[in-house]
Protein backbone atom coordinates (compact mmCIF):
# COMPACT_ATOMS: atom_id res chain seq x y z
CA UNK A 1 0.00 0.00 0.00
CA UNK A 2 1.54 3.51 -1.05
CA UNK A 3 0.28 6.68 0.77
CA UNK A 4 0.31 10.06 -0.59
CA UNK A 5 3.32 12.34 0.01
CA UNK A 6 3.24 14.98 2.83
CA UNK A 7 2.15 18.00 1.64
CA UNK A 8 3.81 21.45 3.14
CA UNK A 9 0.54 22.31 4.58
CA UNK A 10 0.70 18.89 5.95
CA UNK A 11 4.09 18.99 7.78
CA UNK A 12 4.97 20.24 11.17
CA UNK A 13 6.12 22.99 11.49
CA UNK A 14 8.94 22.42 13.53
CA UNK A 15 10.41 19.04 13.65
CA UNK A 16 13.05 17.89 16.44
CA UNK A 17 14.92 14.76 15.49
CA UNK A 18 17.04 12.86 18.15
CA UNK A 19 18.25 16.10 19.85
CA UNK A 20 20.76 15.34 22.13
CA UNK A 21 22.91 17.67 24.58
CA UNK A 22 25.93 16.90 26.74
CA UNK A 23 27.49 18.71 29.24
CA UNK A 24 30.95 16.89 30.06
CA UNK A 25 29.61 13.44 30.96
CA UNK A 26 26.08 15.11 31.76
CA UNK A 27 23.53 14.14 29.61
CA UNK A 28 20.88 16.81 29.69
CA UNK A 29 18.96 15.60 26.37
CA UNK A 30 19.08 12.23 25.09
CA UNK A 31 17.47 11.33 21.26
CA UNK A 32 14.92 14.02 21.81
CA UNK A 33 12.25 13.67 19.29
CA UNK A 34 9.02 16.63 18.63
CA UNK A 35 6.78 18.04 16.04
CA UNK A 36 5.03 20.82 16.11
CA UNK A 37 1.74 21.53 14.07
CA UNK A 38 1.04 25.08 12.68
CA UNK A 39 -1.51 26.70 14.67
CA UNK A 40 -1.11 24.45 17.76
CA UNK A 41 -0.20 25.36 21.26
CA UNK A 42 1.90 22.01 22.89
CA UNK A 43 3.40 21.87 26.74
CA UNK A 44 6.45 20.54 27.80
CA UNK A 45 6.11 19.50 31.44
CA UNK A 46 8.58 17.80 33.35
CA UNK A 47 10.48 18.68 37.05
CA UNK A 48 13.23 21.13 37.50
CA UNK A 49 16.25 19.54 35.92
CA UNK A 50 14.33 17.67 33.49
CA UNK A 51 16.13 19.00 30.61
CA UNK A 52 13.25 21.59 29.24
CA UNK A 53 14.88 25.12 29.15
CA UNK A 54 18.38 23.35 27.98
CA UNK A 55 16.19 22.42 24.70
CA UNK A 56 14.64 26.00 24.71
CA UNK A 57 18.60 27.57 24.63
CA UNK A 58 19.47 24.69 21.64
CA UNK A 59 16.39 25.46 20.04
CA UNK A 60 16.77 29.39 19.68
CA UNK A 61 20.64 28.98 19.42
CA UNK A 62 22.41 29.59 22.84
CA UNK A 63 23.28 26.12 23.09
CA UNK A 64 25.25 24.19 19.73
CA UNK A 65 23.38 21.13 19.70
CA UNK A 66 25.86 17.67 20.60
CA UNK A 67 23.51 15.96 17.84
CA UNK A 68 20.68 15.96 16.12
CA UNK A 69 18.15 18.43 14.13
CA UNK A 70 16.58 21.09 14.68
CA UNK A 71 13.92 21.35 11.75
CA UNK A 72 11.97 24.52 10.75
CA UNK A 73 9.69 23.59 7.85
CA UNK A 74 8.30 26.96 5.95
CA UNK A 75 4.95 27.02 3.64
CA UNK A 76 6.55 27.02 0.39
CA UNK A 77 8.01 23.47 1.73
CA UNK A 78 11.94 24.49 2.03
CA UNK A 79 13.30 22.84 5.41
CA UNK A 80 15.91 25.45 7.19
CA UNK A 81 18.19 23.72 9.55
CA UNK A 82 18.59 25.44 12.47
CA UNK A 83 21.87 23.77 14.30
CA UNK A 84 24.72 26.38 14.58
CA UNK A 85 22.90 29.29 13.77
CA UNK A 86 23.40 32.20 16.59
CA UNK A 87 20.39 34.01 18.51
CA UNK A 88 19.81 36.76 16.57
CA UNK A 89 19.93 34.21 12.69
CA UNK A 90 16.92 31.68 14.93
CA UNK A 91 15.13 35.27 15.33
CA UNK A 92 15.22 36.25 11.71
CA UNK A 93 14.36 32.66 10.72
CA UNK A 94 11.03 32.90 12.46
CA UNK A 95 11.62 31.83 16.41
CA UNK A 96 10.87 34.15 19.15
CA UNK A 97 10.85 33.17 23.00
CA UNK A 98 10.71 34.65 26.64
CA UNK A 99 12.44 33.45 29.77
CA UNK A 100 11.74 32.56 33.22
CA UNK A 101 12.73 35.51 34.39
CA UNK A 102 11.74 38.75 33.37
CA UNK A 103 14.26 40.62 30.72
CA UNK A 104 12.61 44.04 30.09
CA UNK A 105 14.29 47.22 30.07
CA UNK A 106 13.38 48.63 33.02
CA UNK A 107 13.74 52.16 32.16
CA UNK A 108 12.72 52.07 29.11
CA UNK A 109 8.73 52.83 28.60
CA UNK A 110 6.17 50.07 27.02
CA UNK A 111 6.29 51.21 23.82
CA UNK A 112 10.26 51.46 23.63
CA UNK A 113 10.49 47.74 24.79
CA UNK A 114 8.29 46.34 22.23
CA UNK A 115 10.05 48.38 19.18
CA UNK A 116 13.49 47.34 20.39
CA UNK A 117 11.78 43.68 19.50
CA UNK A 118 10.87 45.30 16.05
CA UNK A 119 14.74 45.68 15.38
CA UNK A 120 15.68 42.31 13.31
CA UNK A 121 12.95 43.04 10.72
CA UNK A 122 14.15 46.96 9.74
CA UNK A 123 16.49 48.08 7.20
CA UNK A 124 18.19 50.86 7.89
CA UNK A 125 21.69 50.26 8.52
CA UNK A 126 23.92 52.72 10.74
CA UNK A 127 24.61 55.70 8.34
CA UNK A 128 20.72 55.66 7.80
CA UNK A 129 19.75 55.95 11.53
CA UNK A 130 22.71 58.29 12.05
CA UNK A 131 22.06 60.70 9.30
CA UNK A 132 18.11 59.52 9.54
CA UNK A 133 17.02 59.97 5.67
CA UNK A 134 13.41 60.26 4.57
CA UNK A 135 13.42 56.07 4.19
CA UNK A 136 14.45 55.94 7.79
CA UNK A 137 11.95 57.80 9.26
CA UNK A 138 9.32 56.00 7.16
CA UNK A 139 10.14 53.16 9.11
CA UNK A 140 10.52 54.63 12.11
CA UNK A 141 6.66 55.55 11.86
CA UNK A 142 6.17 51.98 10.76
CA UNK A 143 8.09 50.51 13.52
CA UNK A 144 5.72 52.81 16.31
CA UNK A 145 2.56 52.33 14.34
CA UNK A 146 3.69 48.44 14.80
CA UNK A 147 4.78 48.13 17.99
CA UNK A 148 1.27 50.61 19.48
CA UNK A 149 -0.59 48.11 17.80
CA UNK A 150 0.77 44.93 19.88
CA UNK A 151 0.38 47.07 23.19
CA UNK A 152 -3.16 47.42 22.20
CA UNK A 153 -3.39 43.65 22.36
CA UNK A 154 -1.84 42.78 25.48
CA UNK A 155 -4.25 45.27 27.31
CA UNK A 156 -1.28 48.22 28.19
CA UNK A 157 -2.84 51.00 25.32
CA UNK A 158 -3.29 52.82 28.12
CA UNK A 159 0.01 52.65 30.17
CA UNK A 160 2.28 52.81 26.63
CA UNK A 161 4.38 55.61 28.18
CA UNK A 162 4.33 53.83 31.27
CA UNK A 163 8.49 52.81 32.31
CA UNK A 164 8.83 48.94 32.04
CA UNK A 165 9.59 49.07 35.90
CA UNK A 166 6.45 50.80 36.90
CA UNK A 167 4.20 48.00 35.43
CA UNK A 168 2.58 45.11 37.94
CA UNK A 169 4.39 41.79 37.35
CA UNK A 170 1.62 40.36 34.93
CA UNK A 171 1.81 42.93 32.57
CA UNK A 172 5.58 42.97 32.46
CA UNK A 173 5.29 39.20 31.70
CA UNK A 174 2.44 39.99 28.78
CA UNK A 175 5.09 42.68 27.83
CA UNK A 176 7.72 40.39 27.55
CA UNK A 177 5.49 38.98 25.06
CA UNK A 178 4.37 41.52 23.04
CA UNK A 179 8.30 42.22 22.14
CA UNK A 180 8.75 38.48 21.24
CA UNK A 181 5.92 39.06 18.92
CA UNK A 182 7.35 42.42 17.53
CA UNK A 183 10.12 39.75 15.84
CA UNK A 184 6.90 38.59 13.96
CA UNK A 185 7.61 34.90 14.42
CA UNK A 186 6.12 32.07 13.42
CA UNK A 187 6.87 29.86 16.39
CA UNK A 188 6.54 31.40 20.09
CA UNK A 189 8.32 29.96 22.65
CA UNK A 190 7.11 30.69 26.33
CA UNK A 191 9.42 29.72 29.43
CA UNK A 192 7.38 29.60 32.25
CA UNK A 193 5.18 32.20 31.52
CA UNK A 194 2.83 32.37 34.47
CA UNK A 195 5.54 31.24 36.76
CA UNK A 196 4.49 33.81 39.98
CA UNK A 197 1.38 35.12 38.48
CA UNK A 198 -2.04 35.17 40.78
CA UNK A 199 -4.94 33.76 39.12
CA UNK A 200 -6.42 36.62 37.57
CA UNK A 201 -2.86 37.23 35.96
CA UNK A 202 -2.99 34.40 34.95
CA UNK A 203 -6.66 34.68 33.21
CA UNK A 204 -5.41 36.98 31.04
CA UNK A 205 -2.41 35.83 29.90
CA UNK A 206 -4.54 32.28 28.84
CA UNK A 207 -6.45 34.52 26.74
CA UNK A 208 -3.76 36.15 25.12
CA UNK A 209 -2.19 32.80 24.50
CA UNK A 210 -5.52 31.65 23.11
CA UNK A 211 -5.79 34.91 21.18
CA UNK A 212 -2.50 34.51 19.51
CA UNK A 213 -2.96 31.02 18.48
CA UNK A 214 -6.04 31.69 17.00
CA UNK A 215 -4.29 34.25 14.48
CA UNK A 216 -2.64 30.92 13.50
CA UNK A 217 0.64 31.14 15.15
CA UNK A 218 2.17 27.78 16.78
CA UNK A 219 3.36 27.96 20.47
CA UNK A 220 5.48 25.84 22.68
CA UNK A 221 5.54 26.58 26.41
CA UNK A 222 7.10 25.27 29.59
CA UNK A 223 4.81 25.05 32.36
CA UNK A 224 4.49 23.67 35.57
CA UNK A 225 0.78 25.60 36.28
CA UNK A 226 -1.50 23.04 35.10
Amino acid sequence: MTFPAETPSDRPILEIRNLTMTFGGIKALDHFNLRIRRGEIAALIGPNGAGKTTFFNCLTGIYKPSGGDLLLNRPDGAAIRLNGLKPNQVTRQGLARTFQNIRLFPNMTVLENVMIGRHCRTRARVLGAVFRGPLTRKEERQIVRFSYGLVEKIGLADQVNEFARNLPYGAQRRLEIARALATEPSILLLDEPAAGMNPRETKQLDELICRIRDEGMSILLIEHDM
